[in-house]
């Protein structure tokens, strides 16, 4: 694709500054070599298979997906592919049996029933699907409470056919406090993963794989002690939220939401074409929906469908009808899934679309 200016695009857009996502690949690929952790990162952030693939090419070892759709578009470009969520259903599970013999498939589970499920769909069609046991380490969402639950999983997932027991895996998505606060939680985090470890390695079920991490712990991931690899999701792109917590800084943000001003009516705020739509409303601590790139102190106050409004009381700014901004929405991942392409962006020209395959069921 020829450079072409910004102007051209129909807003809202959602963007990709190029040079600033390829600096944040490096930067988690260097972090992983330097603590010796295993990279498979979560690709439920962008969806894109194009994206997928440079995240393997900066060295990471595998992706992590959330759903089928997912592995089929991850599993064109990727030979190991994690499911990172118990498959419940024929429908699921047929169409995982159908990836590519050359997708080295994976996934998560925390109950007996779709471990047997599982064991049973992949024996049908000749194959082998490892499994990761979930635990739950204080995210009180999924996964086994105790020890001797792992155990029998393990061994469960060990001895049938169909499956291959390879380890356990994680998620401390309740540590969303300041980088610099979460020391005590990544203790406790360590101190509950060792009694799984410590259960598991007695009964002769040492697992060789541990997988954890996040995108707001991610830094300090090497504190866990046990745990050999991370699947951080959002850090290609960074968000509102990874800066608030001090996972990125400011200029580590590579995802914006283009937008036009439409109405400077009403005194002391502006709006604009980007709302829940393209933004999402989800909210952070501080206040808000979103943030301007180069005006960071200039937040998206309030939202419904199609309008954002911008606070103008913290700035001298005075937009017109037409000027255009890129904001930043609070969580990535959920502005992503409903664009239907990004464009990328370099030095203010756009030089590429990424079509955002991943969404939805897909073909059934």
């Amino acid at each position: 694709m020829s450079p072409f200016s910004l102007d051209s695009i129909e807003t809202p857009a959602a963007l990709v500054d190029v040079e600033r996502m390829e600096a944040n690949l490096q930067k988690a690929a260097a972090y992983t070599r330097t603590h010796g952790l295993r990279w498979r990162p979560h690709t439920k952030t962008h969806k894109v298979p194009e994206l997928a693939v440079r995240q393997l090419e900066a060295g990471a070892a595998g992706v992590t997906v959330a759903t089928p759709r997912e592995a089929e578009v991850m599993g064109a470009v990727a030979e190991d592919v994690l499911l990172a969520y118990s498959p419940v259903g024929a429908s699921k599970l047929k169409r995982l049996m159908a990836l590519s013999r050359r997708v080295r498939l994976s996934v998560g589970l925390d109950s007996r029933e779709v471990l047997a499920g599982l064991a049973e769909a992949a024996r049908e069609v000749g194959r082998t699907t490892g499994v990761l046991v979930e635990l739950d380490l204080g995210m009180r969402r999924v996964g086994v409470q105790t020890p001797e639950e792992a155990v029998a999983l393990a061994r469960e997932a060990a001895e049938l056919q169909g499956v291959e027991y390879q380890g356990v895996m994680f998620y401390p998505g309740h540590i969303r406090m300041p980088l610099a606060e979460q020391g005590p939680a990544l203790v406790e985090v360590s101190r509950r993963l060792g009694a799984f470890l410590d259960a598991l390695g007695a009964a002769g079920l040492k697992p060789g794989i541990v997988s954890g991490g996040s995108t707001p712990t991610l830094w300090r991931s090497h504190e866990v002690v046990g745990m050999n690899e991370i699947r951080p999701g959002i850090t290609p792109f960074f968000d509102r939220a990874s800066a608030w917590m001090g996972a990125c800084g400011w200029e580590e943000v590579a995802y914006s939401v283009l937008a036009t001003v439409v109405s400077t009516s009403v005194a002391g705020q502006a709006v604009i074409d980007a709302g829940s739509k393209a933004l999402a409303k989800e909210e952070l601590p501080v206040g808000g929906y979103g943030a301007l790139v180069d005006r960071p102190e200039v937040v998206v106050h309030s939202l419904s469908e199609e309008h954002g409004l911008l606070d103008l009381s913290r700035t001298s700014w005075r937009p017109r009808v037409g000027d255009r901004v890129r904001v930043v929405p609070n969580h990535v991942c959920v502005s992503v899934n409903l664009q239907d392409e990004l464009w990328a962006v370099r030095g203010g020209q756009v030089t590429g679309r990424w079509e955002v395959m991943g969404r939805g069921r897909g073909p059934v």
